[in-house]
Parts: C-alpha cells; sequence; structure tokens
C-alpha cells in the first residue's frame, strides 16, 4: 500500500512513477475527497465536542431548576449532524481505502518503464550446451526415463499436473535438501507453514483484492456469510505465509534483518490457456519451491536484495546450469514489488530462457498493508520495514533445465554432483524398469 502523505505531498511524482508501470493516474479527483473527508471529521469532532460540553451543563440546569428545552433541542440537532457526518465519513474512506489499496508499487529509482520488452539481462553464467545429437525434449527425455508420469498426473488431478517417480521423485527430493541446506548453512531459519491461509495473508502480500482470481479458494458451508466468499486459499506461494509472520506486530530494531526460509508446494490456478511450448512441468497447477524472506530496515533493504540474488545465483551455479539473470522493467515486476530480478535458466527445446527464482525488494508496501513495524531505537518512533523475497529454487523448471542442459546421446541424464549424497552417490539417471 502507498503512503497517502506522500501522495498529499507530491501527486505529480507519484503519477511519474505510476505511469513507469503504464497506468494514468490524475489524483485530483482524490485528493479533493480526501480534503473533504478531512474537513468533515474535524467538524464532526468540533461538534462532538460542543455536545459533550452541552451534556454536562443539562444536569446543572435542572439543578438550577432552569429550562434545558433549548439545549435539548440542540443536543437532538447535533446528535443527528454527527449521525450524518459518520455516515459520509465512512462512505469517504471506503472509497479511499478501495483507490489506495487498488495502486501498485512505486517503481524503484533506476527501473525502466514498459513491459518486457524493456527488461535488460545484466550478466550470464556459463554457455549454452552444444549437442552432437539430436536434443530431446524434456517431456520425452523424463517419460523415456520413465522418472515423470503426465498421464496418471492428468487422471488423479487434470491437466498440469504430474508425478513423480522413482529416480525423479528422489531427484525432485534431492533438490529441496539441496536448497534447504546450503540456506541453513546461512543461518535463514527454516519455515514450515500451513497451506491454507486466510483472506489477510492474500492482502499483506497484495495478492488481493485485485488477483484474487488466481488462487485456489477452500469453502465452507458456512462461507455465505463470509465477506469474501470463502474463508481460506492454497497457498500460492510461500512468500504469502512469511509476509505475514509478523503481521501487526512491532519488532525491536536490534531484531532485524529476519531472515527466514521456507518449503512448501505451491497451488496456481493460473487463469488462461497455456502455451503451446510450455508443455510438460514449466507451467503447473502444483509445483515445489524453497522461498527465501527477510525483513529488513529500510536502509539496508538494497544490500537485503543483493544477497537474496546472490544466493539464488550460487544455487543455481553449483547446479552448474546455464543462466541469465535480468532487471525487469516497471510492467513486469509484480505489483507489490518496487524491483525485481529475475534468475533464468536457459531450455534447450524452447531456445529461450525461463524463470527460477524472482528476487524482490517491496520496500514498505506490504508492510503498511499488514501494520509491520518496527521500534526506531534512535527517534523511538515506529517505523515500517521493508520485506524482501526470492525463489531458492523452485524445481519445476530447474528440473527440465537439469533433463536438457544434462542429456547424454544415448537417452541418459548426468545428476548434478551436488545432489549426488542425497541420491546415495548415483551419478546417472538411465531409463527405469
Amino acid at each position: 500500500m502507498l503512503d497517502i502523505n506522500l501522495i498529499r505531498k507530491d501527486p505529480e511524482f507519484v503519477s511519474e512513477k505510476l505511469a513507469l508501470r503504464g497506468l494514468e493516474i490524475d489524483f485530483t479527483e482524490f485528493l479533493a475527497n480526501d480534503q473533504k473527508r478531512r474537513d468533515l471529521i474535524y467538524t464532526t469532532e468540533q461538534l462532538k465536542a460542543e455536545r459533550n460540553k452541552s451534556s454536562a451543563k443539562i444536569p446543572q440546569l435542572k439543578k438550577e431548576g432552569k429550562n434545558a428545552d433549548e439545549l435539548l433541542a440542540r443536543m437532538r440537532e447535533i446528535g443527528d449532524e454527527i449521525k450524518a457526518n459518520d455516515q459520509l465519513i465512512a462512505e469517504l474512506n471506503q472509497q479511499q481505502d478501495d483507490f489506495v489499496v487498488g495502486l501498485p508499487n512505486l517503481p524503484a529509482d533506476g527501473v525502466v518503464g514498459g513491459g518486457k520488452e524493456n527488461n535488460q539481462v545484466i550478466r550470464t553464467y556459463g554457455e549454452k550446451p552444444k549437442f552432437d545429437f539430436e536434443p530431446m525434449h524434456h517431456v520425452d527425455i523424463v517419460e523415456h526415463l520413465g522418472i515423470v508420469d503426465y498421464a496418471r498426473g492428468a487422471k488423479l488431478s487434470g491437466a498440469a499436473n504430474w508425478v513423480y517417480r522413482g529416480m525423479g521423485a528422489q531427484l525432485e527430493w534431492a533438490l529441496l535438501n539441496y536448497f534447504i541446506q546450503d540456506h541453513l548453512a546461512d543461518n535463514y531459519e527454516m519455515i514450515l507453514p500451513p497451506h491454507l491461509l486466510n483472506y489477510e495473508c492474500g492482502y499483506t502480500a497484495g495478492q488481493f483484492p485485485k488477483f484474487v482470481d488466481d488462487i485456489f479458494t477452500l469453502r465452507a458451508k458456512d462461507d455465505s456469510e463470509s465477506e469474501h466468499g470463502f474463508k481460506r486459499f492454497l497457498l500460492p506461494t510461500s512468500e504469502t505465509a512469511l509476509v505475514n509472520l509478523h503481521r501487526a506486530e512491532i519488532l525491536n530494531q536490534s531484531e532485524l534483518p529476519k531472515k527466514y526460509f521456507a518449503y512448501t508446494p505451491c497451488y496456481r490456478s493460473e487463469a488462461g490457456s497455456y502455451r503451446a511450448d510450455e508443455r510438460g512441468m514449466i507451467r503447473g497447477h502444483q509445483f515445489n519451491k524453497v522461498e527465501i524472506f527477510q525483513y529488513a530496515l529500510p536502509e539496508e533493504s538494497d544490500q537485503a536484495l543483493e544477497e537474496l540474488i546472490a544466493k539464488a545465483e550460487k544455487l543455481v551455479q553449483g547446479l552448474g546450469l546455464h543462466y541469465q539473470v535480468s532487471k525487469l522493467a516497471a510492467e513486469d515486476c509484480s505489483a507489490s514489488m518496487r524491483e525485481t530480478y529475475d534468475i533464468e535458466v536457459w531450455i534447450p527445446s524452447m531456445n529461450d530462457y525461463k524463470e527460477v527464482s524472482s528476487a524482490s525488494n517491496a520496500g514498505d508496501y506490504q508492510a503498511r498493508r499488514g501494520a509491520i513495524r518496527f521500534k526506531n531505537e534512535e527517534t523511538g518512533k515506529n517505523e515500517f520495514v521493508h520485506t524482501l523475497n526470492a525463489s531458492g529454487l523452485a524445481t519445476s523448471r530447474i528440473f527440465p533445465a537439469i533433463m536438457e542442459q544434462n542429456q547424454q546421446a544415448d537417452g541418459t541424464v548426468i545428476i548434478p554432483e551436488v545432489l549426488r549424497p542425497f541420491m546415495n552417490g548415483t551419478e546417472v539417471i538411465e531409463p527405469q524398469q
């Protein structure tokens, strides 16, 4: 959520920043209604003070045997006016909240405007693999090896689902263990959050109300009485849980930064159709991911973002995969984030790079929505923390990248060396019996 004081102070600056996201916002009407609301609040407070003062006079007048009818009539008049004002204030408050909640975060300095076409590749790692044979698509590889079963995945849960089998399941679990081991070594606290979250979690993360159609909701018998039509939803990423760990809390400055990571499956309804070239694991309704997260001091959040990027890169480098890092343009950043860097792994069959981690800085945007603050030791004032997140990593694109980048002419796949200790020393995946 944006700082309303910033909008009041410098609406042109806010408009210019939002224009980088392709939004044309005129704050004239908003500011006029805001001033009307503030004036009305002041007037109503004065009326309430007058009512309280008059209310104290009535017993005294009666005690003195004087007529209080005129004062009582005035109090009834004031009461009616206060009631009407309070109703109008509530309507103006709701209009203001709805407007501000719908605004995305302001892009950070240095983030260029536009969409994907303006994303900037800032570095690459390794070389694209070269094959002296006709390389296969990862779907064909895993089916040849018998380690992923798409047909039975669809039978169990519909399209865009799959079943890991045998060495495929072991490889998936080895990846997760590799990620977890690295984050523990870097002194991040491990979290296993619930997968069923309440509406406030989605709101704080900035996913609700705008992106509520992208998640799977769970409805109960009494959900017809729920304000939002559902009580809980399946988390689309553990970021949604991690950003809510300290919702409505005031942290001590000495506690920051707080560094967490969590493993969960991620559940995405992914509204809309899938591209033909995204068959297989590239896009699915359920996939595994380890998420890294920080609550940071405002002056340290840029440094924290660099740390998250470096951690995600280190994991991909350890797997020996070719990848690139892109700085996203404003329109390609999610609504809650002011700055995002994607780590994108090379998928040979697609002749393209696919994101396996988005490292993002939300600034105080999510903290304002969730009332997450810290007490400044120097000033004694409560200030909003900054929140940051990155995938560390998602497996559903790392797995295909390993299959395709490490495939051999005989149809086998070389297991990255860092994963072998988690797979009983196995070096190559061969066709399963």
